[in-house]
C-alpha cells in the first residue's frame, strides 16, 4: 500500500503553522547574534580565554582571526587543476546468500588553463574476505566489529581519500591544486566503537592519508578540503551563547540548572549558516574557527580541524581544512579561491564534487543487478543459495 498523502496533508498544515509561529523569534535571535558577533569585535582576546577556560556540553568553535571577519576571493592562478573524489556503497544484507560489501569510488581530475583536460573514473571494489568484513582487536581481548552499516560508511569515507592521495601523486611537480572531498573531514561515528576501530581507520586510515597529502606540498601546491552544503553545525552560534553568559569561566553542567535569566537563550534556534547570510558577501569567506570536537583534540594532530563559511552565491556552506591547510596563506587562498571558481561553474555546488558523485552513484537498480549476479554465479557454481523468508515475502504480492 503507498503512503496515504490525503492523511498527512492535514499534519503538514501544523507544520506550517509552527514554523510561522517561530519565524518572528528568529529573526529577533539572529538580530541578537549579529549584535553579539559586533560587540566582541574589539575583545576577541578576552573571549578566546573565556572559551578556553570554560566547560561546556555544546560544541564550541575556537577563535583564530576573529568573529565578524570576512575576505574577498582571491584572483585565481592562470592553471589549476581540481580532484574529487566521492563513493557509494552496496551494505551487507543478511538475507542474501553471501556476505560481502562493495564501494564504488567515483574520481574527477579537471585541468584549467591553456591546455584544459578532464578524467573521469568509476573504481568498484568487492570485499569478501573475513579481514575486510570486521575488524578485528590485535589482541584478541575485544569483540571484532562488522563492518556494515555506519562502520562501513566511515570505511568508504576513508576510501575515498585515499583516491585522493593516488590522484594527488600522479599531478605534475609545480601544479597547483585543490582536493576536494563531500562532507566533513570528522570521522564523528567512532567515537561509539572501541579503540582499536579508530585505531584502523583514523590513525591508519584517514589520518594517514592527510599525512601523505601534506608531503606532497613539496614540490607542488595542493590544499586539502572538505564541502558541506547546506550545514547544520551551530559550532558558532555557540561561542556566542559563551560571550553573552554573565559566568566567567562557564560551566554547563553547574550553570545552566541554576540559571534564570537564560542569557544564551537569546541566540538559541539558529544556525551558523544563518548568521553569516548576514555578514559575508557573495563570493566571501568568514574568519576561520577551529572545531573542538573531542575526537579531533585527541587524535588528529597537525591535521586538526579548522573551518570557514563562504557565500558561494546560492547557500552558505561550510569548508573544512586541516590545520597545515589553515595555517598557509597560499594554500588558504587558493582553497577559497578554487572553491568560489567551482560553485560558479556547477551553478552553486563544485562541479568536481557533482561529477565524482555521478560517477560513484549505486542506484536501486544496480545494487539488484549486482545481487542477481552473486546469486547467478553461486548457481553456476553449483554454490547453496538462500534468502530469508522475509526477503521472499517482500518479493511476493499476497493480494
Amino acid at each position: 500500500m503507498s503512503l496515504d498523502l490525503t492523511r498527512v496533508a492535514s499534519q503538514v498544515g501544523e507544520l506550517l503553522n509552527r514554523l510561522k509561529a517561530s519565524l518572528g523569534e528568529r529573526q529577533e535571535h539572529l538580530r541578537y547574534a549579529l549584535d553579539t558577533v559586533h560587540k566582541q569585535a574589539d575583545d576577541i582576546e578576552s573571549l578566546k580565554k573565556k572559551i578556553a577556560a570554560s566547560r561546556t556540553t555544546w560544541l564550541v568553535a575556537d577563535l583564530v582571526d576573529g568573529l565578524g571577519r570576512h575576505y574577498q576571493a582571491p584572483a585565481l592562478p592562470a592553471e589549476f587543476t581540481v580532484i574529487a573524489s566521492d563513493g557509494s556503497h552496496i551494505d551487507v544484507d543478511r538475507h542474501r546468500p553471501a556476505r560481502c560489501y562493495l564501494i564504488n569510488i567515483g574520481s574527477v581530475v579537471l585541468r584549467y588553463g591553456t591546455n584544459p583536460d578532464a578524467s573521469l573514473e568509476s573504481l568498484p571494489n568487492l570485499y569478501v574476505s573475513d579481514e575486510d568484513l570486521a575488524i578485528a582487536p590485535p589482541d584478541t581481548r575485544g569483540r571484532e566489529q562488522p563492518v556494515e552499516g555506519a562502520l562501513l560508511g566511515i570505511r568508504r569515507s576513508v576510501d575515498e581519500c585515499r583516491r585522493l592521495v593516488e590522484l594527488a601523486a600522479e599531478l605534475p611537480p609545480g601544479s597547483s591544486t585543490l582536493a576536494l572531498l563531500d562532507g566533513t573531514l570528522i570521522l564523528w561515528g567512532l567515537e561509539a566503537y572501541p579503540e582499536f576501530v579508530s585505531e584502523m581507520l583514523l590513525d591508519e586510515g584517514l589520518l594517514d592519508c592527510l599525512s601523505q597529502l601534506k608531503k606532497l606540498n613539496g614540490e607542488k601546491k595542493l590544499a586539502l578540503a572538505s564541502y558541506i552544503s547546506l550545514p547544520r553545525g551551530t559550532d558558532v552560534i555557540n561561542t556566542l551563547k559563551v560571550a553573552v553568559c554573565p559566568n566567567n569561566p562557564l560551566d554547563t553542567d553547574k550553570h545552566c540548572k541554576e540559571c534564570k535569566t537564560r542569557e544564551c537563550d537569546s541566540v538559541a534556534g539558529i544556525r551558523d549558516r544563518e548568521l553569516f547570510a548576514e555578514i559575508l558577501g557573495e563570493g566571501e569567506r568568514s574568519a576561520l574557527f577551529i572545531t573542538q570536537s573531542k575526537v579531533v583534540e585527541k587524535r588528529y594532530g597537525e591535521h586538526r580541524v579548522y573551518f570557514f563559511y563562504v557565500n558561494v552565491g546560492d547557500e552558505i556552506a561550510r569548508v573544512e581544512i586541516p590545520q597545515w591547510v589553515a595555517r598557509n596563506d597560499d594554500l588558504l587562498n587558493l582553497t577559497h579561491g578554487l572553491v568560489i571558481d567551482q560553485c560558479l561553474r556547477g551553478h552553486g555546488y563544485p562541479v568536481a564534487l557533482s561529477e565524482a558523485h555521478e560517477q560513484a552513484v549505486v542506484t536501486a537498480a544496480d545494487r539488484e543487478n549486482f545481487w542477481t549476479l552473486v546469486e547467478s554465479s553461486l548457481i553456476d557454481e553449483k554454490l547453496p543459495t538462500y534468502t530469508s523468508a522475509k526477503s521472499r515475502s517482500k518479493k511476493t504480492r499476497w493480494v
